[in-house]
């Protein structure tokens, strides 16, 4: 794992929206910031908010000294978050909900994208989903993410795992699935923004948008094992109220918000960042962060038909106690005004 402690930023130059007075999750003058740290499960546009956070003080302002950590998958990333090696896991919730449900210790504390963002792009050959058979998928591993989206979008399309072969080839990202497919081991791969906009501009086709397949989907969400919120709830809620902010921060500044994926990406490319910025901060957003207990239900009830022994039910594995706050005190109203509505 590669540790990066992230400075405090002079939050006073960032230009915030509304006064301290209104924001009651704000550190008293003088308090000891709380030391957490918070791990991303992988390294993807989709984390634009934990990024922007991150880059721009946001959790320095509410009073915690965050040290980041990356952990590449969300087993492990899971594993470390039950340990208390991390008190903070910001991952996909539709790679994490199965592993929760059939009882490794964690929960959804906010959720500030709520759908699918992934897409099927394919070689220049194929341009319907039907044009896939006889021909195959590229997936990391049999049981994770993409893999079980793979399925379902055989089903939906009336396709049988003999007509078109969902194929692994390793890895834990996008990279190696978009790799084989370039490489020719595969027809196609499914990928998130903005290696989407990589894909299109090699010549491959964006053949389906999977949001389109109704799926109930959870995507970037805020973990907290139980430690953290039994002893350190307060921690707990300014880390949800600091998401919340960064939403809004992002929305308002989308040059500062694809600068913060740009870094994490190591990503140069302007057509790739819009991308990403479309998908993570327009097209999913959710801005009261709940996390929709029947949408992780349908999850859990998808996972289960795929094979998951599920111990726990989507109201045992959600706590939406902090992001309900966030509406409750006037703090979502007073940082967006007539837009929280939208």
């Amino acid at each position: 794992m590669n540790t990066r402690l992230f400075p405090a930023l002079i939050i006073a130059l960032l230009g915030f929206d509304f006064s301290a007075s209104a924001n009651p999750y704000l550190p008293k003058s003088g308090e000891t910031p709380a030391t957490v740290r918070v791990a991303a499960c992988a390294i993807t546009g989709g984390f634009i908010h934990l990024y922007a956070a991150l880059d721009y003080g946001l959790f320095d302002k509410y009073g915690m000294k965050v040290e980041f950590v990356s952990i590449r998958g969300s087993g492990v990333a899971l594993a470390a978050l039950a340990t208390d090696e991390i008190q903070f896991l910001y991952c996909a919730a539709d790679a994490t909900i199965p592993g929760v449900a059939a009882g490794t210790e964690g929960k959804l504390i906010a959720a500030p994208l709520v759908g699918l963002p992934w897409v099927m792009l394919a070689r220049k050959d194929i341009k319907r989903v039907e044009d896939l058979k006889g021909k195959s998928i590229a997936v990391t591993r049999a049981g994770d993410l993409t893999f079980r989206l793979a399925r379902a979008l055989l089903k939906k399309f009336n396709l049988s795992d003999t007509e078109v072969t969902i194929r692994t080839v390793g890895g834990t990202g996008q990279v190696e699935p978009f790799n084989a497919m370039r490489a020719g081991i595969a027809e196609a791969a499914l990928v998130t923004p903005p290696l989407d906009a990589r894909g299109r501009r090699e010549g491959f086709n964006l053949v389906y948008r999977l949001n389109d397949l109704g799926l109930p989907a959870v995507y970037s969400s805020l973990h907290a094992n139980a430690k953290t919120l039994r002893e350190r709830s307060s921690i707990a809620q300014r880390c949800v109220a600091a998401l919340a902010e960064s939403v809004q921060f992002v929305e308002k500044n989308p040059d500062k918000g694809k600068a913060a994926v740009s870094k994490a990406l190591k990503l140069n490319d302007a057509d790739a960042l819009q991308s990403a910025y479309d998908a993570y901060a327009k097209l999913l957003i959710n801005r009261r962060l709940i996390v929709p207990e029947q949408t992780v239900a349908g999850v859990i009830d998808v996972a289960r038909e795929q094979g998951t022994n599920v111990r726990r039910k989507a109201a045992e594995i959600v706590d939406n106690r902090f992001a309900e706050d966030l509406g409750r005190s006037g703090f979502l109203k007073e940082l967006w005004g007539a837009d929280l509505a939208r």
